[in-house]
């Protein structure tokens, strides 16, 4: 049976979808992970640090952040709360902004090993892409106001000053727009400044579609 949204089959393909996003994000991170774990220090000082430093990418954090997101909207798909909306934005926002900056400034940067590339491709190119295809097939929707925005810039934040506090302490910055030891402070504060304005065009063009686009919760049925 359907009603005039579109009916509660939609349920099944909502999970399912979520589930991929998940799949994909936290499939990617445990491949990075079991590498690090196995691979001993690499190019870091110790092992301890190589595994630090793999969780202060912002790459690995938005994948972890989108992968339990779509985790727990795969078990309900109209999940709501106000800090759920904020993490649901931020994942969205987060995973997206990863596969921008990955593809337009540092694809190609680094050789990769053939686990390394599928790692790369499930974390910089597929989990992105289907997220975002997933929001806007299945939402939910609506969950964005201007609150949420605002809310949602808390997080890109704590993570900037997190890694300008711990690259002064140690020499080590994960990204290179963001190396106060190669660009000095003012070359590194405006890389920041350039991802943050596109963070905030992100948020807002979120927002904006978010209340054009179709009402998810009139056609997928709580649990």
């Amino acid at each position: 049976m359907t009603d005039e949204t579109g009916g509660p089959e939609r349920a099944p393909l909502a999970r399912f979808l979520h589930l991929l996003v998940a799949v994909l994000a936290l499939g990617g991170f445990a491949i990075e992970l079991f590498t690090a774990v196995v691979g001993g220090p690499g190019v870091a000082p110790t092992h301890a640090e190589r595994l630090v430093r793999l969780f202060s990418y912002f790459t690995i954090q938005s994948n972890l952040l989108i992968g339990g997101v779509s985790l727990a909207l795969a078990l309900d798909p109209r999940r709501d709360g106000p800090l759920f909306r904020v993490l649901r934005l931020d994942a969205l926002l987060c995973i997206t902004l990863t596969g921008i900056v990955y593809n337009t400034v540092l694809r190609g940067l680094v050789t990769l090993t053939p686990s390394g590339a599928v790692a790369n491709t499930m974390l910089h190119d597929l989990a992105p892409l289907f997220a975002v295809v997933v929001w806007v097939w299945a939402g939910p929707r609506p969950r964005v106001t201007a609150r949420t925005v605002w809310w949602s810039t808390v997080y890109p934040i704590a993570w900037l000053v997190y890694t300008f506090v711990r690259g002064a302490a140690t020499g080590w910055y994960p990204y290179p727009f963001l190396d106060v030891t190669e660009l000095g402070y003012a070359g590194a504060l405006t890389g920041a400044a350039v991802v943050a304005v596109v963070f905030l065009t992100l948020a807002w063009a979120v927002r904006w579609a978010d209340g054009r686009l179709p009402d998810t919760d009139r056609s997928v049925p709580r649990r």
